[in-house]
């Protein structure tokens, strides 16, 4: 389990660091200062926790917080503070817990072993639903011909539209929907963007990044973007696309870059 901490007294900051290290196996893997600098990282790399001072610069922790609130795939949330007044904001944004300072070690240690075996259950879950999915694929796979493998159906105000699979364009992750494009038409499919990719043609279709999917055969532009990453353009659409850094290496492969 990866966590990164949002602290910028530095005092505390390191305080909590030993304490995570001490009482768990999680690995803190960044620390910033700024909540800026959190947003732009959260959007090109996934963690799984964020311990978050809500007195930061730039960006303060509850606006932060309500940022990530909206993400498809959402980091559990411990907030950090001196201040109690925010604590029902906090639980709002269903934050996994808020933590007093100055720090208490017994709570701390408490929390950070509720907080993995959360995750580890999420995670579990979350294995054996992909599992199910990935099954429910092959199986459909197999019982269909070819020709039908090639068009998807999509839903539109209620109602099903069988479409041709490289009339999409691209998907977008939605909190719990993911919205999918074609050149004339935006459609709403009641699922995570990593099953909505699952049943597109591998081959056409690139996870791009953890928001997105796109249709490789509608890129019309490749424009080299800020930590070596890109953003895409597509044709017939005023649309761009990005590529995260995680991403970047498999796509060059794929598009001979």
């Amino acid at each position: 389990m990866k966590a990164i901490i949002v602290e910028d007294e530095i005092p505390a900051r390191e305080e909590l660091e030993y304490l995570i290290e001490a009482h768990s196996g999680i690995e803190v893997t960044d620390c910033f200062e700024d909540g800026l600098d959190v947003l732009k990282f959260l959007q090109e790399q996934e963690t799984d926790a964020i311990f978050l001072d809500i007195n930061i610069p730039s960006l303060d922790g509850m606006l932060l917080a309500s940022n990530i609130s909206k993400f498809a795939k959402k980091p559990y949330i411990i907030f950090t503070t001196a201040y109690e007044q925010h604590a029902a904001q906090a639980f709002e944004f269903e934050a996994f817990d808020y933590i007093l300072k100055p720090y208490d070690e017994k709570r701390i240690a408490a929390m950070l072993k509720k907080l993995e075996f959360t995750y580890k259950r999420d995670q579990s879950e979350t294995n054996n639903q992909e599992i199910k999915d990935s099954e429910k694929q092959q199986v459909n796979k197999t019982v269909t011909n070819k020709g039908s493998y090639d068009r998807i159906n999509l839903r539109k105000n209620d109602k099903i539209i069988v479409t041709d699979v490289n009339d999409i364009y691209y998907a977008s992750a939605s909190e719990k929907v993911t919205l999918v494009y074609t050149r004339h038409e935006e459609y709403t499919m009641p699922m995570s963007i990593t099953e909505f990719h699952a049943r597109l043609p591998q081959d056409l279709f690139l996870r791009c990044h953890r928001s997105y999917s796109v249709n490789l055969s509608k890129i019309r532009e490749i424009v080299p973007w800020f930590n070596q990453t890109y953003l895409l353009r597509l044709k017939d659409l005023d649309a761009e696309v990005p590529v995260s850094r995680s991403k970047v290496k498999s796509f060059r492969q794929i598009m001979q870059l």
